[in-house]
Formats: structure tokens, C-alpha cells, sequence
């Protein structure tokens, strides 16, 4: 431990990861997933995801009392008892399914989600029309919502399907961040049951997590300033890059992991 500590390596990835997660938690969700592939340039994956989550909690409760009264109550009761789901399954199916499967499958729904996006916003263009927001709908939003759950708790990739559900309901630019937050928020302090179950908060990696957290409202701060600074129209343009090029990001890495 004392050597991953003193390793400059490790926090010359660390502290670029923390920053990028800090940021994420203003709305721009798919950036968190950055993460643990830059950690896991100089440390094991799982070691990575075992050390992030403590600190992910602590970001939650700074994030939380940020948006305190920026939510939406009704998107939540639909996509929380989802991610109970899909973090129950994940924790059950632990080593049994392949991580690389999942990346390449969250990576096609982004990357899918957002060219489909595109031609409608570009038909509805033409056609000088406007796209009615989408409600929130129990069915789909319980479907998004064990999908985020299961993604995150083994790729760490839960943010292309929560976007997906509530990204077309074009809510309020802190509106979405706070969901975001709130729902996040909820399944990674679910996720810690599981993960000390299979052995992933040992001392050591709660050790590494304490040394980073003065750092975490850093990033918090910065990314609600970016979110404060951004129009409506500018925020949902900079998720969409984000979520296609994570979705890119995780296409490749599945491939990667598949084809080595």
C-alpha cells in the first residue's frame, strides 16, 4: 500500500480522474466512466473501481447538497427500483458475465442513441419543427433504469442508459444534473454491499480513497460552474459529444478486451 501511496504515477492518473469525476456529477454523466480506465493505466481495474467508490459517496453528498432542490421527483420512483435490479443482478452474475460484453453493448447504445438523436433533430430542421419533450413513462424508465444499475456496478458505465431515458424529456439543464445526482447517488451507496461483499473496499484501497478526497469539491465546484455557465441549448450539445465519444470509448475497449 505504502508503495501505491508514494507512487507519483498514481497520482499523476488519480487526480486527472478525480477532476473529470468531480465535473461529471454538473450533468455531464458519461465523463464519469473516464475514470477507472485512467487509473487502470497504472493499477488493476477492479483495484481502481474499489478505490473510486468510496470517494464517488463522498461526491454524492457535496453534489446532493448542490442541488438540493433540483430534481425531479417522478423520474426517480421510476428509475430507482430499476437500478435495484440491475445492481442486484450485477452483484449475483459478479464474474459470471463478461465485462467487455457489457462495454461493447452500453458503447452501441450511445453511440446508437445519439445518431438517432441527430437524424430526428436534423428532420425536425427541415421541417422548421420542434421535438415536444418526452415524458417520463414507468415501463421504459424501469427498463433504462436496471440497465444503468447493471452497467455501472460492472462496467462502471450506468450514464448512457439513465441519458438515454431522460435526456429526450429536455428537463431543465440543473433539473437533469440534480436527477442525475440523486439517482446516482442512491445506487452507488447500494453498490457497497456488493462490492465488500466480493472483497473490493479492503484497507488498502480505502487508504488511497481517503488520501484523494480533499480533492473531490474541486471538481464538484468546477463542474457546477461549467453547468451554471452553459445555455440550455449548449448543455444538451456537450452530453451528446460526451455520450458518443464514452460510447466510442467503451466500443473500443470491449473490443480490445474481446479480441485480446
Amino acid at each position: 500500500m505504502t508503495e501505491l501511496i508514494t507512487d507519483p504515477l498514481f497520482y499523476a492518473v488519480a487526480i486527472p480522474a478525480l477532476i473529470v469525476t468531480g465535473i461529471s456529477k454538473a450533468g455531464f454523466g458519461g465523463i464519469t466512466m473516464l475514470s477507472v480506465p485512467l487509473m487502470a493505466l497504472v493499477i488493476s481495474p477492479v483495484q481502481a473501481a474499489g478505490i473510486m467508490l468510496p470517494i464517488l459517496i463522498a461526491m454524492d453528498f457535496f453534489s446532493i447538497w448542490v442541488y438540493r432542490k433540483s430534481w425531479d421527483k417522478k423520474n426517480l420512483l421510476i428509475l430507482i427500483p430499476g437500478s435495484i435490479l440491475g445492481i442486484t443482478i450485477g452483484g449475483l452474475t459478479a464474474g459470471s458475465v463478461d465485462d467487455n460484453v457489457v462495454r461493447l453493448i452500453v458503447g452501441f447504445i450511445a453511440v446508437s442513441f445519439v445518431v438517432y438523436r441527430l437524424i430526428i433533430e436534423a428532420k425536425l430542421a427541415k421541417e422548421n419543427k420542434k421535438q415536444k419533450p418526452l415524458s417520463a413513462i414507468r415501463p421504459s424508465g424501469l427498463f433504462w433504469g436496471a440497465l444503468s444499475g447493471f452497467t455501472s456496478f460492472v462496467a462502471h458505465a450506468g450514464s448512457p442508459p439513465f441519458q438515454v431515458y431522460v435526456l429526450p424529456q429536455r428537463l431543465d439543464k440543473e433539473i437533469f444534473a440534480g436527477t442525475g445526482v440523486m439517482f446516482f447517488a442512491f445506487g452507488n451507496a447500494l453498490k457497497l454491499i456488493p462490492y465488500g461483499m466480493l472483497g473490493q473496499l479492503s484497507s488498502a484501497n480505502l487508504v488511497a480513497s481517503a488520501v484523494l478526497l480533499p480533492l473531490v469539491p474541486v471538481g464538484v465546484l468546477l463542474g457546477f460552474w461549467i453547468n451554471r455557465k452553459m445555455t440550455q441549448k449548449m448543455f444538451y450539445q456537450v452530453v451528446l459529444i460526451i455520450i458518443f465519444l464514452v460510447g466510442l470509448k467503451l466500443i473500443w475497449d470491449g473490443l480490445n478486451g474481446t479480441l485480446s
